[in-house]
């Protein structure tokens, strides 16, 4: 392709592509809140904080607390806290009109399901047909508007969801530039600012689902919907404490959301408990009693098992922490071991999987990372354009389009860092016959099946990794699905996570093993907003820089200097 640029590039780069944030008003924590719950003066917008699904239906059953106050007191929340946090880009002016609705149905004795009246928060990537924009952080689609709500948006509106705003993101769903001296900056959009990590302020909140897991993760809705094409879901999750879910391929219909590659997008749940991630599922999964020809449970819920650690076989991959694979932390995998620990204690079996032959193509497990970046660059630049042909009120059509509009607005779309990855994806075929493509994807494929049918294959119920690693790259470039469960917090305050891979169409499996690894550690508790934001990164130096063919300039400061702790690998 003659770019010069590989994937590994890119992703090394994010480990100094982190949050830089912008300027923040002062933060009542969670504790002020159960301060003032405590006294018996609890504010309407601490209504729903850290409360799951089934107890919001209880009070709503019971008459305790409507879907309008329930909205009211998120949007309250977020007027209070996202000054600080820049999680939700936009939210929804028909919100406490549609609950209201709900609420009426309820009275009539018509409750759709359990998100009946429960506000949801999607990223702002996901197509939405109502006043909201669908943007995908860029200043480039502000103004447009979309043929349709997204597939499965229309799904979340008929199971009574409120759709209550637009989750803030990583642009273009970190899949648009970067160079060594001015690396992506997770959780940064043009038009939604910089997402901060409602733990520690100035902790990487990882991206590129950063507004998603902080809305979720700071209560400013009851549950979010992210998208992942490796790692987009289960890194934010990972890094905030919840529990994220990145379905197998195909279980959840990409129809209407901004795409990267059809052969790894996909939606998925971000929650605070498993029980509600397994219940956003339900609503989330294309209609239908098999998906693939392979069969679902009537409700994710049936999987469900304190116990499900009992006789559980699962593989520790720590191969993508050390060395060349990512970034070490030994404060994270000292909370990883004293987990272990109890995760036996359940009945579970952990081998390290160094001790086991994985069967797969190349025995180190080594990710092809430029196979797989070949690979979404091809798909890109033919996706984008299929995405922009019907929506309305833009002249964006194709992702030259796209690279011309950031050019001349390089001030604002290029303040940070650049377009590489729109540049290399421009100078591809565009051809998905290209043989170049075709041998990439087998390569990348063949790579995470490898891996993760070869494990299966002996026996192993999943492959776990600790929360910070390129752990997640063999079942995103699969298909197959992987799940982020919180397990504890280092010293410093930072959430640590584990992360787990299964075969095709298990979601079951890791919905059991995950609910049993929450029941068993029962690790999350509520962020606090600690730490101070942040100043903001040094300045992309020149519109110059976005022509093509420019050297980079000198860097100004180093990348450590760029980031905040907690550094991650990039994710899109």
């Amino acid at each position: 392709m003659g770019t010069g640029l590989t994937r590994r590039t890119f992703v090394e780069l994010g480990a100094a592509g982190v949050v830089l944030a912008a300027t923040g008003g002062l933060v009542t924590s969670h504790a002020d809140a159960a301060s003032n719950s405590s006294k018996g003066r609890r504010r309407r917008d601490d209504v729903g904080v850290e409360t799951d699904i089934a107890e919001l239906q209880r009070l709503m059953a019971l008459g305790q607390l409507s879907s309008e106050e329930l909205t009211e007191s998120y949007l309250d929340r977020i007027k209070r806290l996202n000054p600080t946090l820049n999680a939700v880009i936009e939210t929804n002016n028909d919100a406490r009109k549609i609950a209201r609705r709900l609420d009426a149905e309820r009275r009539a004795g018509h409750v759709r399901g359990p998100l009946h009246g429960i506000p949801v928060m999607v990223k702002d990537n996901i197509a939405t047909d109502d006043h909201m924009e669908t943007t995908a952080g860029s200043l480039a689609l502000v103004g447009s508007r979309v043929p349709g709500d997204a597939q499965l948006v229309r799904q979340l509106r008929a199971a009574g969801a409120v759709i209550l705003g637009k989750a803030n993101l990583s642009e273009w769903a970190n899949f648009r530039g970067g160079s060594p001296d001015f690396p992506p900056i997770n959780g940064w959009s043009a038009r939604g600012g910089f997402t901060r990590n409602p733990y520690v302020l100035d902790l990487d909140p990882c991206g590129s689902s950063s507004g998603s897991a902080a809305s979720a993760a700071a209560s400013l809705c009851a549950v979010a919907v992210g998208t992942e094409t490796d790692g987009s879901i289960l890194c934010p999750s990972g890094e905030q404490s919840l529990v994220g879910i990145k379905p197998t391929v195909g279980l959840v219909s990409g129809n209407g959301i901004i795409p990267i590659a059809h052969s790894q997008d996909t939606a998925g749940p971000m929650t605070r408990s498993v029980r509600d991630a397994a219940l956003l599922l339900d609503a989330l999964r294309v209609p239908g009693s098999s998906v693939m020809g392979v069969p679902v449970p009537n409700s994710y819920t049936e999987a469900l098992d304190a116990n499900g650690l009992e006789g559980a076989r699962l593989a520790y991959d720590l191969r993508y922490v050390n060395g060349d694979f990512g970034p070490g932390d030994d404060d994270t995998l000292a909370v990883i071991d004293g987990v272990f620990d109890q995760l036996r204690q359940r009945g579970a079996e952990i081998v390290d999987v160094t001790s086991v032959d994985p069967r797969d193509p190349d025995a180190s497990g080594r990710i092809p990372f430029d196979d797989e970046f070949t690979v979404l660059l091809f798909e890109f630049k033919v996706q984008i354009a299929e995405y922009l042909a019907p929506v309305r009120h833009t002249k964006m059509r194709t992702l030259a389009d796209l690279i011309e509009f950031n050019r001349k607005r390089c001030q604002k779309e290029l303040a940070f860092f650049g377009q590489e990855v729109f540049e290399a994806a421009e100078a591809t075929s565009g051809d998905l016959t290209d043989p170049e493509y075709l041998a990439a994807l087998a390569t990348n494929q063949g790579f995470g099946k490898g891996v993760i049918d070869g494990f299966l294959g002996q026996g192993f119920d999943a492959i776990i990794t600790p929360s910070f690693s390129f752990g997640t790259s063999p079942a995103a470039v699969s298909g197959y699905p992987s799940m982020a469960v919180p397990v504890g917090y280092t010293p410093a305050g930072r959430p640590v996570g584990l992360w787990l891979a299964a075969g095709f169409m298990q979601e079951p499996t890791l919905i059991r093993l995950g609910y049993a690894i929450e029941q068993t550690i029962n690790a999350r508790v509520a962020p606090t907003l600690s730490g101070a934001v942040p100043p903001d990164p040094a300045p992309f130096p020149g519109c110059e820089m976005a022509m093509p063919g420019m050297p980079m300039a000198p860097s100004t400061q180093s990348n450590q200097h760029r980031g905040m702790h907690g550094h991650h690998p990039r994710h899109w």
